[in-house]
C-alpha cells in the first residue's frame, strides 16, 4: 500500500496478518479524520433536515468496512479507497430516509430531460435563457427551480457512474485525472471518456465550479467568494452542470 508510514504499516500487517482487533481500532482512530473530513464537506451543501451524528455515523460504518476489505497488498492509497466507501455510505443513509420529497424529485427529472431533449435538438449545450424558453418560464423560475433540486444534485455529485459492466467512476475521478491510479484498474475506458468529454462541453462557470468543488476541495461558500457570485448562484451552477451531465449520459447511468 502507499502513502502508509512504519507505525502504520505495522498496525495494517496485525490486523490483515493475525487478525488483532486492538490493532484494528487503532486503525480506524487513525483514519476517522477522513469521515470528519467527508461529513464536514458534504453537510456544507446539506439542508438542516441531514444530521451531522447521523451522518458522522454512517460515514465510521464506511470507514470499519473500508478496513475490513481493503487489500494492503495492493499498490495504492487506503485513503483513496476510504473516501469512496465512507461516501457511499453516508448517501446510503441519506437514501435510506427518502430525504429529498418526490415532487423534488420529479422536478430534477424534469429538468434533466429538458436539457437531454435540447442537447439532442441544439446539437450543443443549451443556454440557460433557451432552457427556460423551452420550459416556458421566466430565467428567474428556472433559477428557483435548480435551487429546489440541489439537494438531488448532491447526491448526485457524490455519486458514481456505472457502467452495464459494472464498472465505477466518479467525477471526480475524472476532473482529477492524475493518469494511471487506483481508480484506473477499477473503471472502464469507455466511460472515463464519455464523462471527461462530457465535462469538457459544460460552460465555463459550470466547468470551474466542478472544477474547484473537485479538484480544490473548496466548499460554495468559498467557490462563491473565488467567482463573485451568491452562493445561491454557485449552487444552481452546481445543480445544472450534474443535470446536464446526467442527460448527456443517461445511457452509461445505473445508478439512481
Amino acid at each position: 500500500m502507499k502513502g502508509a508510514d512504519a507505525r502504520v504499516l505495522k498496525l495494517w500487517e496485525a490486523y490483515k496478518h493475525e487478525n488483532d482487533h486492538e490493532a484494528k481500532k487503532s486503525l480506524i482512530l487513525e483514519y476517522v479524520h477522513l469521515v470528519k473530513y467527508t461529513v464536514g464537506r458534504m453537510a456544507v451543501s446539506l439542508s438542516p433536515r441531514a444530521e451531522i451524528s447521523d451522518l458522522t455515523n454512517s460515514g465510521i460504518l464506511g470507514l470499519i468496512d473500508a478496513i475490513e476489505k481493503f487489500e494492503i497488498e495492493r499498490p495504492i492509497k487506503f485513503e483513496t479507497y476510504a473516501a469512496i466507501r465512507i461516501q457511499g455510505a453516508i448517501l446510503d443513509h441519506l437514501r435510506s430516509l427518502d430525504w429529498v420529497p418526490r415532487t423534488v424529485r420529479r422536478k430534477a427529472r424534469t429538468l434533466e430531460e429538458t436539457y437531454q431533449a435540447l442537447e439532442h435538438q441544439l446539437g450543443r449545450t443549451p443556454t440557460e435563457a433557451e432552457i427556460a424558453a423551452h420550459m416556458n418560464i421566466s430565467l428567474e423560475d428556472l433559477h428557483k427551480l435548480l435551487g429546489d433540486v440541489s439537494e438531488t444534485a448532491i447526491i448526485s455529485l457524490e455519486d458514481f457512474f456505472v457502467n452495464k459492466d459494472h464498472h465505477e467512476i466518479s467525477l471526480k475521478d475524472t476532473i482529477e485525472d492524475q493518469g494511471d491510479g487506483p481508480e484506473d484498474s477499477a473503471v472502464a475506458g469507455d466511460v472515463k471518456r464519455n464523462l471527461a468529454h462530457a465535462i469538457t462541453t459544460l460552460p465555463d462557470k459550470e466547468k470551474l465550479v466542478l472544477s474547484l468543488h473537485y479538484f480544490e476541495e473548496l466548499t460554495l461558500k468559498e467557490i462563491s467568494m473565488i467567482m463573485e457570485l451568491s452562493e445561491a448562484r454557485i449552487s444552481q451552477l452546481h445543480s445544472q452542470a450534474i443535470l446536464r451531465l446526467r442527460g448527456k449520459l443517461t445511457h452509461f447511468i445505473t445508478v439512481s
